[in-house]
């Protein structure tokens, strides 16, 4: 008797650790992330996990190859491109608390018609969670720990700081991430310098840079870049 007591204790003690250790895991990875923004806040970070992804990818072609990218603050970008980007990828970016509900409705239903995805959902802020420390693949599970750090982004950041941050770490074409290197590969200026109509076609290329970094002629490029061109105007900065 004595020892099926000992038996069943050990199999609580065993069930309950499968239980803890999968959840002190969870929460430990959560830290990490948490301190990892905590110090951005004030530091600008190095290369992103998406940033070497695509180095990883790039090497596996050219082993000497590196991805080009340069960090300029949030006052050397030209405001023509942080209201290109607000107006293509996240109009209601000064207002929402890093999902847009509406939006991310708008997209199911568009793509749900369509049976393909043809739009996306997703924030400024949920964009740059994504770059900062996950990977390209789509999983519900990789989608719940977006939301998990957008919304410690929003918490700790402000909306100032977070849309640096994107403008210093996004994908702009094969290799070329941030305003600085975008600027410099397609047109031979700074960030700083770029114009409402070059800056309205970067923000453009952002869902599809690789594709649009080959093919910069596209007549939807053009016709896009004509759109949002005339909502720049009211898009509303941080």
């Amino acid at each position: 008797m004595s020892g099926a007591r000992k038996n069943e204790g050990g199999r609580r003690r065993w069930i309950k650790w499968l239980v803890i250790a999968p959840l002190a895991l969870l929460l430990l990875v959560q830290l990490y992330f948490f301190l990892h923004i905590c110090w951005w806040v004030d530091h600008n970070p190095g290369m992103t996990s998406f940033m070497r992804e695509q180095q990883a990818a790039l090497r596996e072609k050219n082993p000497n190859a590196n991805i080009q990218q340069l960090w300029v603050p949030y006052e050397r970008i030209s405001n023509n491109l942080k209201r290109a980007i607000i107006a293509s990828e996240d109009a209601n970016f000064s207002e929402h608390d890093g999902v847009d509900w509406d939006a991310l409705q708008k997209a199911y239903e568009k793509n749900s018609q369509k049976h393909k995805v043809v739009r996306g959902g997703s924030t400024i802020t949920q964009q740059l969670a994504k770059n900062l420390f996950l990977s390209g693949s789509r999983s519900y599970l990789r989608k719940g720990q977006e939301l998990v750090i957008t919304y410690m982004l929003e918490a700790v950041m402000d909306k100032e700081r977070i849309f640096e941050i994107y403008l210093n770490v996004v994908e702009f074409g094969t290799g070329i991430f941030g305003a600085e290197a975008a600027a410099r590969h397609y047109y031979g200026v700074s960030a700083a310098n770029l114009g409402a109509a070059q800056a309205a076609k970067l923000a453009v290329m952002l869902p599809n840079p690789r594709f649009f970094d080959k093919h910069r002629d596209s007549g939807y490029l053009a016709r896009r870049t004509g759109v949002i061109l005339r909502r720049m105007g009211a898009a509303e900065l941080p």
